[in-house]
């Protein structure tokens, strides 16, 4: 980082703030201040300019309508593509994670192009829509425990050959391509289904998203006992038969 304050930017919370997701940059700024960092936070609006000096960049979930027009105004602003040049950290969910992909199919049923910063595309499933609590298994590269979250989503997130699956499910649907796969990530940019929200229930990923904005690799440690609580909680409700 350029400075002492670590930069947190919530991308178009007017937009993209479905189930909660608004909960990951809460969590991700206490975890930062609970080891004693400076924290700046940022939450832009759709009719305001993306910074490009962020360190981690957060983008939730939101309705098709909401979703196309997110893209379009990403798209024309063009700072999310500049940060991510820069080499800042995006997590994305749902709806945010299909932006940041080649394309997905929009509201009006039409292919829309995304930002191009994961190789994914998402088209939408003519099933049954994926909906439910998922338990998977984080790429063991990143050093996590199990995933827990929540996906309620229709769309379908193929892999290309440069995008790593960001875990595997134990069961739940994830990117609902049958092949087990949940989410997508590369070196700094990550997607996922999950909601929850996913940070709340894995606290670990908003540790993860720290070391890699500031380049260290560990943090002091911190009070777990409320997270673990609900880990365990939603891991055992999920694994209960319906």
């Amino acid at each position: 980082m350029s400075d002492s304050s670590l930069r947190l930017v919530w991308v178009y919370p007017d937009l993209l703030s479905t189930y909660g997701d608004q909960g990951n940059v809460l969590v991700v700024e206490r975890r930062a201040r609970q080891r004693g960092l400076d924290v700046q936070r940022v939450d832009v609006r759709s009719d305001q300019p993306i910074p490009t000096s962020g360190d981690i960049y957060l983008i939730g979930g939101g309705e098709d309508r909401p979703q196309r027009l997110a893209a379009e105004r990403l798209r024309r602003d063009g700072g999310l593509n500049r940060a991510a040049e820069n080499g800042a950290i995006i997590f994305s969910v749902c709806a945010g994670y299909q932006i940041l992909g080649h394309e997905f199919i929009n509201d009006l049923g039409e292919r829309e192009p995304g930002l191009g910063l994961i190789d994914v595309v998402s088209t939408r499933g003519e099933g049954e829509r994926c909906v439910g609590d998922v338990l998977a298994d984080i790429d063991p590269r990143l050093g996590l425990p199990q995933l827990t979250g929540f996906e309620n989503h229709q769309g379908i997130t193929h892999l290309g050959p440069t995008a790593r699956p960001f875990a595997r499910t134990v069961f739940g649907r994830g990117n609902g391509t049958g092949d087990g796969t949940e989410g997508a990530y590369n070196d700094t940019v990550f997607g996922t289904y999950m909601h929850g929200p996913v940070m709340a229930r894995n606290p670990q990923i908003a540790d993860l998203l720290l070391k890699l904005a500031l380049d260290v690799n560990a943090l002091p440690p911190t009070d777990d006992r409320w997270y673990e609580a609900l880990r365990a909680e939603r891991i055992e409700a999920a694994s209960q038969p319906a």
